[in-house]
């Protein structure tokens, strides 16, 4: 049966008090069985009994039976004093934790109200937001669905800790208390112990459990015993090192080749949906034993790797199955497994699959199902290998800077994987005969230049105040700009199809260095201070070259949700660079048709791919362009202020990026800025906030005015913040519609003739 979680109500009615006197009681208790045991003050103890016992001189059956019950009964004493204080300690932990975890719920949903978001008694969040009767002349603030999903995720995040607390005090309480006769002295000195013991024992008993055999039939039930034991414990070392080094590199890799391929074939139905939770969790779970350096598990991880050629039939009596590699790349989906281990196993895979006769299709031509839901595609692991680096920025990022030896010849990993001559890799084809994996391809680029993992829903821009935390964000812009000179064309992105979403979010991540790079128009950067505009001293940007920047936006800008993506992070870094020119109006102005052009740029970019597109069909070009368009509706107000600090919700298109830290122009309170895409942004002068509500039309010209509209955005905020005159807005006008035509021009082939 699996653990219910702990509702906010529930939380926010426990009654402390209670515990707390528990720990008293406790407390006196232990302190007057410590006395009996070991004395103190003049008083009799158990060890002056046990001493005057052995000391006596006994006679006949006294001499055994006697002194035999006396010293048991004095040890029986030291063991109550120990076990009082296990439990005590459990019990002062418990008060702690549940008192640190029922005063953040408390916090949570105070600051949440004043984001009109409701918390209910279940714990599931939602927005109220007053009547225009009951606010009055307030300005009332409605929840995105960004706030409202971040919300639901901190409220979800605190009530599962305090669940966990919980189980694991109750859990150990009820150990302690197991046996009616004894006492033990093996209790745990604090919670954390007690989680770790249990997680050796949970793991003592599924390694004993799988000894058995027939994993494969094991029942529905059991089988999800097992994962509520992965889920509670996949995060606890006690566990994880323990069920890993107790199967043995072997043990593990058998384990999931039974019970993800059994020899009937994959498994279909509840079963099959129990597996793929089952995948994640023991992915995660390994993953975590992978950071001990204990003696045992450096052994497992060199014989996981030394086992990667070795075959893991499906059959006993066919020698035919997955090999190692490929059993284990199925279970690196998901957490962050540790470096070296990584650095390892993908050197000694790749230089496996290099010196194998014949093309990667050929060396893992094994298609056993091993990954829940079943894709049907080529088992390839080094498509699993790159989910693992997509969880692990450190270690792609090395990755993605090393090479690989084989057969005595070196070759970088990057044009291996990613580069298209005769020496990189040919990737498998799947069912619908197109190559697979670069999604993941995709992953591990994202995390090695974001810097955190690809799929994280509260990413953060590294930080970059250390020698050492410059070093790596400048390594991070080497890659970035491999990935800028690689991705020159759509072609070249959509042959590596399921890459194009990352490369997008890798644009937005790195939308400052993008716009550094088209402010040197001629050479004119220097003199221009471009670095200081650009605040290049703090943000510390790389000048990717101004062709191949604008080929690489050109590129992302040809297809409707890259565009989208990259648009969006577009307009949230052009309205910061504003901010950060501070009371320097020129400057700011200046900032802002920089990204004025930036629009441009993208705009055009799309507009002739629809132009190429729709090129005979007049109506559903113009729809495709009105669609273009309608997002606008709604983004065109994300923009960012001088006033750090007041959140507000910006909407991103569907198929845009989910969660992409954009890089902000200017630092606050200490820290980089940044903002999460459909999360939250920073409120730019919310009253007097731009609205472009009008109803969209169809035709070519409504899309350019929605460009136009945006790109202005900000302008225009800055032009009624500051006062500007009439005269002075109709020259911001001019000028803006001048260098929006001229970010066109830098991706306008002339293709769109045709409208």
């Amino acid at each position: 049966m699996a653990t219910e979680t702990l509702t906010a109500q529930e939380l926010t009615d426990l009654r402390l008090g209670t515990l707390n006197t528990a720990v008293s009681d406790w407390k006196t208790m232990a302190d007057r069985l410590e006395l009996l045991a070991t004395g103190g003050n003049g008083e009799a103890s158990a060890t002056d009994l046990e001493k005057k016992a052995n000391a006596a001189n006994w006679k006949g059956a006294n001499a055994t039976v006697s002194r035999e019950f006396v010293t048991k009964t004095a040890a029986q004493f030291a063991d109550a004093a120990d076990e009082a204080k296990s439990v005590l300690a459990v019990l002062r932990d418990a008060h702690t934790a549940l008192k640190k975890h029922k005063e953040s719920l408390r916090t949570a949903i105070d600051e949440l109200a004043k984001s009109n978001i409701y918390v209910n008694g279940n714990g599931k969040v939602a927005a109220s937001v007053p009547s225009g009767q009951a606010a009055g002349d307030a300005d009332i603030h409605k929840p995105t669905d960004g706030e409202l999903d971040a919300a639901q995720s901190r409220i979800t995040r605190i009530l599962w800790e305090a669940t966990e607390t919980d189980r694991i005090a109750a859990r150990a309480l009820r150990q302690l208390a197991r046996n009616k006769y004894d006492f033990t002295d093996q209790g745990p000195d604090n919670l954390k112990d007690a989680d770790r013991d249990q997680g050796k024992a949970d793991a003592e008993y599924w390694r004993k459990e799988v000894a058995k055999g027939d994993v494969s039939e094991w029942s529905e039930e059991k089988l999800a015993r097992f994962n509520e034991t992965l889920e509670n414990q996949r995060d606890n070392p006690g566990f994880t090192e323990s069920f890993a080094t107790g199967l043995g590199a072997d043990g593990t890799l058998q384990f999931w080749r039974d019970l993800a391929a059994p020899p009937g074939g994959a498994v279909e139905g509840d079963r099959a949906k129990m597996l793929g939770h089952v995948q994640d969790n023991l992915s995660m779970a390994l993953a975590n034993a992978s950071h001990s350096d204990s003696q045992a598990m450096e052994t497992w991880k060199k014989d996981v790797i030394a086992s990667g050629t070795k075959i893991f039939p499906v059959d006993p009596a066919m020698p035919m199955g997955p090999n190692g590699y490929q059993v284990m790349s199925s279970l690196m989906g998901k957490g962050k497994y540790d470096d070296d281990f990584l650095h390892d196993y993908g050197d000694a895979m790749l230089k496996y699959e290099r010196e194998y006769p014949g093309d990667p299709g050929v060396a893992w031509r094994d298609t056993t199902d091993l990954s829940y839901p079943p894709t049907g595609n080529a088992n390839d692991p080094v498509a699993g290998y790159m989910e693992a680096l997509g969880h692990n920025p450190e270690a792609s990022l090395e990755f993605f800077n090393d090479s690989t030896t084989a057969d005595g010849k070196k070759l970088d990993n990057w044009d291996y994987l990613v580069g298209h001559g005769n020496d990189a890799r040919k990737w498998p084809l799947g069912d619908d005969g197109k190559p697979t994996g670069f999604d993941n391809l995709g992953h591990a680029l994202e995390s090695a230049t974001l810097g955190y993992a690809y799929d994280d829903q509260d990413p953060s821009i590294p930080p970059m105040k250390t020698e050492a935390q410059i070093e790596a964000r400048n390594d991070r812009l080497d890659l970035v700009s491999k990935v800028v000179d690689n991705y020159e064309s759509a072609e070249v992105i959509d042959n590596q199809p399921g890459i194009r979403d990352s490369i997008a979010n890798i644009a937005a991540g790195h939308i400052d260095s993008l716009n550094y790079s088209m402010a040197d128009w001629g050479g004119s950067g220097d003199l221009a201070d471009r670095d200081g505009m650009f605040n290049d001293d703090q943000r510390h940007l790389r000048d990717l070259g101004e062709p191949n920047t604008a080929n690489f936006l050109r590129a992302l800008g040809s297809d409707k949700d890259s565009y989208d993506t990259v648009s969006v992070a577009q307009q949230t870094y052009g309205s910061s660079l504003m901010a950060a020119q501070g009371d320097h109006q020129s400057n700011a102005l200046d900032a802002g048709l920089h990204s004025v052009t930036m629009h441009g740029l993208l705009d055009q970019a799309r507009a002739e791919s629809i132009g190429e597109q729709f090129a005979d069909d007049e109506k559903e070009r113009n729809k495709a362009l009105e669609k273009q368009g309608e997002w606008r509706n709604f983004a065109a107000g994300a923009t960012v202020g001088v006033a750090v600090g007041v959140a507000s919700g910006v909407v991103v298109p569907v198929g845009a990026a989910a969660a992409i830290a954009v890089p902000l122009a200017f630092e606050t309170a200490g820290s980089a800025a940044e903002t999460h895409m459909a999360t939250e942004t920073i409120d730019w002068l919310d009253e007097n906030e731009y609205k472009n509500d009008q109803q969209a039309v169809e035709g070519i010209q409504k899309a350019k005015q929605d460009g136009q509209h945006n790109a202005m955005t900000p302008l225009l905020n800055y032009a009624e913040q500051h006062d500007m005159s009439a005269s002075e807005v109709r020259k911001l006008a001019r000028d803006a519609r001048g260098v929006y035509n001229d970010g066109g021009e830098y991706t306008d082939t002339d293709d769109t003739r045709g409208w």
